[in-house]
């Protein structure tokens, strides 16, 4: 095995993990992630924030399963509870100690009244449920989401989502309504913030009257958007969307797939803002990598019927003994070695480099994060055009052979390490990628 980061590696993949993974490509279905497409990596194992192929290479993880490796690789306490497990049992729906643990430890880590648990085994399941909590509660039928805004991929969840993935999958379900994010780096009004005067809440204000039947149930939001880039609102922006919902007699629906247990430097993102909402959803690092997502309600909103009927909210493998015991380790982990401020510390370092380069690289624009949550824009050179995607692809690939693994093969980057990365790690990948974005933006200049 390879035990220091190797500096130029001749060719990725190596003969061992493009073996393995054409071997694959006979059957596997089409369609899977773009950075395993892309790579070509056969992955053999993991440790803490680093991850190692097949053929022995080591590479820093940027990615963490986009944000899924909370906390991060083999950790010894994840390890051992697992193992503990599933020697037991696995599967089933009956009250477990681990689930009765995890319920307890979730309401007392939440803000205010949020401390009805439901559990579920993907992002989009939990978004629809949460969809169906609002309807069940409110007795309204739209939803209002966001430009940019993703939320998962089944059919509930496609009309919310704010980009061209929905493209050719029509006809969408009725009653969803998209308004522009409070994206002040591309704002959609190109208006600049604050003496826009929150221009955009004006404008969803006027939306809901005009367009929809004034019959809304939810406002659906990230408190920072994941898939669009990482994009930070205003500090207020939740408290606005907080005060419409109120206004229509709607339930604000945070979805914190991403942002939640410790990400942005906070348990929650909600907290960055004060804001209390009507109902949290929850995944990715939820479970550490096992798949696990959740919907957590106010106290008296959870009860609404037919949502709180028995069965109305449940799925097959949502809290399962083995789930339950994967998020339970995985949040006491992220509590007992204080990673919430080590993602805030560290996040507040890399930040600052980060926005260092906008002046240092001309192909580097709006560097903007909350903890260990960074994004970052690549743009034609005194420019705000993003750059193209041959050129961002040209930027993972060198990056990968230099030993680092980042979400930057599209031109709005993403950096969301396991929040077990050392600060020695991650501030040595971004030296590597400072050096890879000063020779790709050579590149097009010369």
């Amino acid at each position: 095995m390879t035990d220091t980061l190797r500096r130029a590696q001749l060719s990725l993949p190596g003969p061992r993990s493009k073996a393995v993974f054409d071997a694959e490509a006979m059957y596997l279905a089409p369609g899977t992630q773009s950075v395993a497409l892309f790579s070509q990596l056969a992955i053999d194992r993991g440790e803490g924030a680093l991850l190692y192929d097949v053929d022995g290479n080591r590479y820093v993880d940027l990615l963490a399963g986009v944000g899924v490796a909370s906390i991060g690789y083999a950790h010894p306490k994840y390890v051992a509870a697992m193992q503990r497990q599933i020697a037991r049992v696995h599967v089933g729906s009956f009250a477990t100690e681990h689930r009765a643990a995890l319920v307890k430890l979730l309401a007392e880590l939440t803000p205010g009244d949020l401390n009805r648990s439901q559990f579920y085994s993907s992002g989009a399941e939990a978004i629809e449920a949460a969809l169906r909590l609002a309807k069940s509660r409110t007795g309204h039928t739209e939803v209002i989401g966001f430009w940019g805004g993703f939320h998962g991929k089944t059919g509930g969840v496609l009309p919310l989502l704010g980009s061209s993935f929905k493209h050719a999958l029509g006809p969408l379900m009725p009653g969803a309504y998209l308004s522009p994010y409070a994206a002040c780096a591309r704002c959609a009004f190109d208006k600049t913030f604050p003496s826009c005067e929150w221009h955009c809440v004006d404008f969803l204000r006027h939306k809901i009257q005009l367009e929809t039947t004034r019959d809304v149930a939810a406002i659906l939001v990230e408190p920072i958007q994941g898939t669009a880039g990482n994009v930070v609102p205003p500090p207020g922006y939740l408290k606005l969307l907080r005060e419409l919902a109120d206004e229509l007699g709607a339930l604000l629906i945070c979805d914190e797939m991403i942002t939640g247990f410790g990400r942005t430097g906070k348990m929650f993102a909600i907290e960055h803002d004060s804001v209390l909402p009507d109902v949290l959803t929850v995944g990715k690092g939820f479970g550490g990598g096992f798949p696990m997502s959740g919907v957590i309600a106010r106290e008296a909103i959870a009860f609404s019927k037919p949502w709180a009927n028995p069965s109305g909210s449940s799925s097959s493998y949502g809290g399962n003994p083995l789930a339950a015991a994967a998020a339970r380790v995985t949040i006491e982990t992220i509590v007992e070695d204080q990673l919430v401020e080590h993602a805030r510390r560290l996040g507040d370092k890399m930040l600052a480099e980060m926005q260092r380069w906008e002046a240092e690289l001309p192909i580097v624009s709006d560097v903007r994060g909350r903890g260990l949550m960074i994004g970052m824009d690549l743009v034609v050179p005194g420019t705000r055009q993003l750059l193209d995607k041959k050129t961002a692809r040209w930027i993972f690939d060198t990056l990968l052979a230099r030993g680092v693994l980042a979400m930057i093969y599209n031109p709005e980057v993403r950096i969301n390490p396991p929040l077990v990365i050392d600060e020695d790690q991650a501030m040595g990948a971004l030296a590597t990628m400072k050096d890879v974005l000063g020779e790709a933006a050579d590149r097009l200049i010369a």
